[in-house]
């Protein structure tokens, strides 16, 4: 049974979410790690799909690290490119330029079989709508203020920022994103974010936190860690690896999913509907500055979240959209 949702999950994935048609070209890029889910949706690409291809590259060390220039090349010459990989390719410039030409791009990075069978054996409409609802409040929004009764109060302004509304449906040219998605996210103004973020659910690549870990920002900059235990310390080898580029708070995003749950995965744990999360680095994709390889998220949950003076979500509870009555699976 694992199996044939695991298969039915692959085709909704390929033709409701990318829009696969049979006039295109597949590529499945994946690695050792990943190669149950990526050949799932090979033989699912079979039967959709002109041609379809699948590749195996040796995992990457952390998320936004660029593939193989082989493969980056090779994923500009075809129509649809869908990516179960261990680190996120989301950030990547091989990712950048195969959307500039045209090429649609799903990332799955580090998803589980739980989480292909969980988020995608559904109507995606139950995604896209929240998440649209969403998105609309972001329009003409110039600060947000963020509070958590874990610590966290943090301020930033997204004047001139363009918010995205991830739904994981990616049938235009040029699109990218994750699949499963749910999400509503936007690049702050860099220098303008102080405060505290108690990022309290999981971390990308530390997983689940035992522990919440306490950031300081000033001027967009993390300046200093805490939190007991051994996660803060791991925390903050990540976001020093590039120096202050990398300690950049570089998204606020806000999660839509209704199916999904934290798991220890950062692709499922930051589109849980009712939380947000903040990331570390790269944002040149998604109308930032920052260019460093790498992007390194952490989820807050039950947040409270202001829009300029209107309150949007309370204690993790939207004021502003309904949660859609839905079924969660294991």
């Amino acid at each position: 049974m694992p199996l044939l949702k695991l298969q039915k999950a692959a085709r909704i994935a390929l033709k409701d979410y990318m829009g696969l048609d049979p006039a295109e070209t597949l590529l499945v890029l994946t690695d050792e790690v990943m190669r149950e889910v990526g050949q799932a949706l090979y033989e699912a690409g079979l039967l959709i799909a002109k041609e379809a291809f699948i590749v195996e590259m040796k995992s990457r060390d952390i998320n936004g690290q660029e593939p193989p220039e082989q493969i980056a090349e090779l994923m500009k010459s075809v129509d649809v490119v869908i990516a179960p990989t261990t680190k996120s390719l989301t950030h990547t410039k091989a990712r950048r330029e195969a959307s500039k030409v045209g090429v649609r791009v799903g990332t799955m990075p580090n998803i589980s079989v739980n989480t292909m069978i969980r988020c995608l054996n559904n109507h995606y409409q139950k995604v896209v709508n929240p998440t649209n609802q969403l998105f609309m409040e972001f329009e003409g929004v110039k600060t947000i203020h963020v509070t958590s009764k874990k610590g966290t109060d943090i301020t930033f302004s997204v004047e001139g920022r363009k918010a995205i509304a991830s739904t994981g449906v990616l049938r235009n040219i040029g699109d990218s994103g994750n699949i499963p998605s749910g999400e509503v996210y936007i690049a702050p103004v860099e220098e303008s974010v102080n405060g505290v973020i108690a990022i309290d659910g999981s971390i990308a690549t530390i997983g689940i936190l035992t522990h919440p870990v306490y950031v300081q920002i000033e001027n967009g900059i993390a300046t200093k860690i805490s939190g007991k235990g051994g996660e803060a310390r791991s925390f903050g080898r990540l976001i020093n690896r590039y120096d202050d580029p990398s300690k950049t708070v570089c998204e606020f995003g806000v999660g839509t999913n209704p199916f999904a749950k934290i798991t220890g995965e950062i692709l499922e744990d930051e589109k849980v509907f009712g939380t947000v999360h903040f990331a570390f680095g790269n944002n040149l994709s998604f109308g930032g500055k920052v260019d460093v390889p790498q992007h390194i998220d952490g989820l807050v949950t039950k947040p409270t979240v202001y829009f300029d003076d209107k309150l949007i979500m309370e204690d993790g509870k939207f004021l502003v959209i309904t949660r859609p009555v839905v079924v969660v699976e294991d």
